[in-house]
């Protein structure tokens, strides 16, 4: 089996969760034996990870060029995954057209539209309602999910979001979480007593983490430190800009740290996880990296969303910035309790994320998908509609752009 990523960016495991589930991804895929290409227009950066270790020859490819014409014609590969719909309307059509044959399947990260909706939403001081969805963002977005043959949904919400107001057929959706690794037992972590402070991480490029350093360093923070005199919030990112460098404040306790070159280890040196998040989509890496590594957070009912189905959560969720205060002082310094969360965190990642689960029941998904691939396409009508209209716009107008630029480089 031939499978092709086309990645929007190089995978930055280190960097955000969409970095670790393109790895958890490749690394299934490896484990069965495919042969995987990976190609993106994006430029390399310097925290993208090594992918020659599984094999993978990193392969740079042009936007809104034929090139990728007679790429896509050679590879010929049975699987084309898009890494977020914008890789779908940019190269949808050209893999239609040059490798029929290929499935073609989009995995969403999140749903984009959904998390730009709440923001929206938090912008204008209301709540969020599901018609905030039908943006153009939003139609773009569920116009690439009814294109593809199949489409990698990580949260049980958008899932059911996706088939029940948009009519997504169950068919053409795979719910699939985090695949992890079998957690560590408890007793093998930094104990209640070998930690200190508290952490927040996220990607800074990342619109609801850099709300939420700016809810902890003006609403969260002030109220646990006049409380915790001795405590301090270490705040870790890829990429922070001078507006969060800012931020640091050695007197305040309010220490932006930035690039954490091994998140895990700074993740479990603390003693407890704080995500104020007000808006997002999809499942946190950073709540689900906290777990890992034994440490107890509290967050929203956005960051817990879709994360621990009815088990109950490793710390506190609430919306209330007074019971998020009080509920971090209280487990900061309650030991037993703590260890209770902690025992939560093992129990969810057990039950709802073990990757011997989920990568079998990626594999047989795909291979079955294969194998109905024509009937599938036939029966899905609004599929077939949207490919026919959506995909002749994207064409003309990409192969404008084609030509608009052939024509400027003649004139240079």
């Amino acid at each position: 089996m031939h499978l092709l990523v086309i990645g929007y960016v190089w995978p930055e495991p280190n960097s955000s969760a969409a970095g670790s589930r393109m790895m958890q991804l490749l690394n299934c895929f490896h484990k069965a034996q495919w042969q995987l290409s990976f190609a993106s227009p994006a430029q390399q950066t310097e925290h993208m990870t090594d992918l020659s270790l599984l094999g993978i020859k990193p392969e740079h490819i042009e936007l809104n060029d034929a090139s990728f014409d007679t790429y896509i014609t050679n590879k010929k590969p049975d699987i084309v995954i898009f890494d977020r719909f914008m890789m779908e309307e940019q190269f949808g059509w050209r893999v239609e057209k040059f490798s029929p044959d290929s499935l073609r399947v989009l995995n969403t990260e999140d749903l984009h539209s959904l998390r730009q909706a709440r923001h929206n939403a938090l912008k204008q001081n209301r709540d969020f309602v599901i018609e905030d969805l039908y943006s153009d963002h939003g139609i773009r977005e569920v116009a690439a999910i009814h294109r593809c043959d199949l489409t990698l949904m990580i949260s049980e919400v958008e899932t059911k979001l996706l088939i029940d107001e948009f009519h997504v057929p169950e068919t053409h959706v795979l719910h699939l979480p985090f695949m992890l690794p079998e957690p560590q037992n408890t007793d093998t972590l930094l104990s209640f007593e070998q930690r200190q402070h508290f952490i927040s991480i996220g990607n800074f490029r990342h619109a609801p983490n850099w709300d939420a350093v700016l809810q902890l360093k003006t609403e969260i923070w002030p109220k646990i430190r006049k409380r915790l005199p001795k405590a301090e919030m270490h705040i870790y990112g890829a990429y922070p800009p001078p507006k969060a460098t800012q931020l640091n404040n050695a007197k305040e306790g309010f220490l932006v740290k930035g690039w954490a070159e091994d998140a895990q280890k700074v993740m479990q040196q603390a003693r407890l996880c704080l995500a104020p998040l007000r808006f997002g989509a999809g499942i946190k890496g950073k709540l689900v990296e906290a777990m890992q590594m034994g440490t107890p957070s509290i967050t929203t009912t956005i960051g817990a969303e879709s994360m621990h189905g009815d088990f109950p959560w490793n710390g506190v969720i609430t919306d209330d910035i007074n019971t998020f205060v009080d509920a971090a002082i209280s487990l900061y310094e309650d030991k037993p309790s703590w260890q209770l969360m902690q025992q939560n965190g093992n129990r969810i990642l057990r039950a709802r994320y073990q990757a011997e689960e989920w990568e079998p029941k990626l594999i047989n998904r795909l291979k079955l998908q294969i194998q109905l691939r024509e009937n599938l396409r036939k029966k899905h009508f609004l599929g077939l509609m949207l490919r026919h209209h959506s995909l002749k716009s994207t064409q003309y107008m990409s192969q404008w752009i084609e030509l608009k630029n052939k024509n400027e480089e003649d004139q240079d």
